[in-house]
């Protein structure tokens, strides 16, 4: 039996090996061990350094180690890291009161991760149903759109419409209706009695940035405020200053009445996540009927509460908004020159590739043998979400590997 008591150096090739037979083979991670990293850049066991252009899907906004959140965290650990919610702890009541001020909602149930924080919405969702809409028990129905990614629980799983997330896991949780995403009309007709929310990300993230017409999130609140029924936004990777505002519903002035949170929010340090929502609605969670041993735990607090103060400062939105005109010149650029299509929104990026060049891991695989780092979805799709800290530089670098990638190809 082999040791590895002493703690020698080991390679990426052996770790890599090391891995594969030990860990779950459900990632299909790139060839790369990352060591270290700073801001937007990461280093792997060998020393080599690449530009992180994925930034942990947006659970790193604020770039790797950012100095006020890593103090945040070293000042909380030195104090008290989780009581349960059994008792208060002296750091969750700011950090509500925080997600209050920028969301501009009453309430938050703080959690854990983001996929917790969708069956929590949901839950809170069919509870409002019964208690206060009426709805008949055990009929509640929930809308979601095609294309959705809300994470990998099996009731969440169970309304994707993405096979390699579905397949082999059922029987799934009965309740959820389907209607394409940026279709005003299918989402009015699939709203009944029985209706007691609609599930939507204002930009699908994981179908590849899909970004919806102009009017349809205004649509979404009208519609769902006519009918009696809750909108459940999902802002988990749109949120927190990606898209160029706070959250992406601004770009359309309006707000949910439930929006989830997670990732970002985070810091990149730690787990957080957070349903955030009218006073009315999450009032129907009773003592016992929900709860999280870690959600709101005082190291999740300190940190996301430091977060809160990065943003509220505005700076990162504005970035995202101005570096983000640079990314889509940019990309506009590679159309027809590799590039079918790309969609884009403040610091983030869906961008089609041509299927004849390769598939979206293809290219993937090339650009880290450059030096960047990017992650594949669907086929022959790329997504860029860099931290919020990259330099124009820096970014406009990046698009030039990418020119450079695909004019090799």
């Amino acid at each position: 039996m082999t040791s590895h008591a002493s703690h020698a150096p080991r390679s990426s090739a052996e770790l890599i090996r090391a891995e594969e037979s030990r860990l779950a083979h459900n990632y299909h991670p790139l060839p790369v061990v990352v060591a270290r990293a700073e801001g937007a850049w990461v280093e792997d066991v060998e020393g080599r350094r690449y530009l992180d252009m994925l930034a942990g899907y947006s659970a790193l906004n604020f770039g790797h180690r950012h100095p006020a959140l890593v103090e945040a965290a070293h000042r909380q650990l030195d104090r008290l890291t989780l009581t349960s919610r059994a008792f208060h702890n002296d750091r969750l009541a700011a950090f509500a009161e925080g997600l209050a001020e920028l969301t501009g909602l009453d309430m938050t149930l703080p959690m854990n991760t983001g996929a917790e924080a969708v069956e929590s919405a949901l839950k809170v969702a069919r509870r409002w149903a019964y208690r206060v809409r009426g709805v008949a028990p055990d009929r509640a129905t929930v809308v979601v759109a095609e294309g959705n990614f809300h994470g990998r629980t099996t009731t969440i799983v169970g309304f994707s419409d993405d096979p390699e997330a579905r397949d082999g896991f059922g029987p799934f949780t009965s309740g959820f209706r389907t209607v394409p995403y940026n279709d005003l009309p299918a989402l009015a007709a699939a709203i009944d009695e029985t209706t007691a929310a609609v599930l939507i990300e204002p930009i699908q993230g994981e179908a590849g940035v899909v970004i919806p017409d102009d009017g349809y999130l205004a649509g979404v609140r009208e519609l769902t405020s006519r009918a009696g029924v809750l909108w459940i936004a999902d802002e988990i990777q749109s949120g927190l200053g990606r898209t160029g505002t706070t959250l992406a519903v601004e770009h359309e002035g309006v707000l949910p009445d439930l929006l989830l949170l997670g990732k970002a929010l985070g810091g990149g340090i730690v787990p957080v996540s957070a349903v955030v929502g009218r006073r009315d609605v999450l009032g129907v969670l009773t003592p016992g009927s929900h709860g999280s041993t870690f959600g709101g735990n005082p190291l999740a607090a300190a940190v996301g509460s430091a977060v809160l103060d990065l943003l509220r400062t505005g700076t990162y939105q504005r970035r995202a908004a101005e570096l983000g005109r640079v990314l889509d010149a940019g990309l506009s650029a590679l159309v027809d020159e590799g590039v079918v299509a790309y969609r884009c929104r403040g610091l983030w990026a869906g961008v089609d590739i041509d299927p004849a060049i390769g598939t979206g891991r293809d290219i993937g695989e090339r650009l880290l043998h450059e030096g960047v780092l990017v992650k594949d979805t669907h086929g022959s799709t790329i997504r860029l979400a860099p931290p919020l800290t990259i330099t124009e530089d820096e970014l406009t670098g990046a698009v030039e590997t990418l020119a450079k990638v695909l004019s090799r190809a």
